[in-house]
This record gives C-alpha cells, structure tokens and sequence, in this order.
C-alpha cells in the first residue's frame, strides 16, 4: 500500500509540473524536451499504481508505448483521430522526441532500482 501511495503521489506531482510547463514555459528546451522526458515518467508512476509488485520491464514498456504514440504521427491516424485523441497523440513526429522518451524510461529504470528496489 505504501509503494501505491508514493507513485500516485510522484504520478500526480509530475503531472502538475507538466501542467504548469505547459501553461507558463514558452521556450525552446524545458518544454519540448523536459516535458516530453516528464511524460514517460508520469505515465510510468502511474501505471506502477496498478502494478506495485511487477516493475520488471514496465519503464521498457512505457518507453514503448511512448514511441508507438509518436510513430503514429507518422501516419494519417493522426489526422482523423476525435478532438481529445489527436491532442493527446500530436501531430508532428520527431526523431529527439523518441531521444526524450528513452531518457524518461531510463530515468524511470533507474529511480524504481535506486529508491523502490527494497520495497519489490
């Protein structure tokens, strides 16, 4: 029960500072890059809520997921997708976003075995 609480708690945090970089950071790194390694790690914790006893490979498929959602911006799906769909997905494919998700599955892989390990 402790380790749901403290990833719901890291899982809303994030969330909270992605929501505040995208309402008041207009620049070129800390929004486009951040937020996008951000991204992984909020979806990360959150998915730890459900899974607190099998993080063996859950920032791999995280990361995974993360890139199947921006390889879909490669495709028309993009496009036809309903108003809330096509926000969440984005339009515009980029190679250094894939960089960002890597670097948030990473992160995710290191912070669960440096801060969790004893708890799995």
């Amino acid at each position: 029960m402790k380790k749901r609480l403290i990833c719901a708690g890291i899982s809303v945090g994030v969330l909270g500072i992605e929501t505040l970089i995208a309402l008041f950071v207009h620049d070129n790194f800390i929004r486009p890059y951040f937020g996008d390694v951000l991204a992984v790690v909020c979806v990360y914790f959150f998915a730890r809520i459900f899974l607190p006893e099998k993080p063996h490979y859950l920032s791999a498929w995280v990361t995974a997921f993360a890139f199947c959602v921006e390889l879909i911006q490669l495709s028309p799906l993009s496009e036809i997708l309903p108003k809330p769909l096509n926000i969440i997905v984005g339009g515009t494919f980029d190679f250094k976003d894939l960089a960002c998700y890597f670097v948030g599955g990473a992160g995710c892989f290191w912070i669960d075995r440096k801060f969790f390990h004893k708890y799995t």
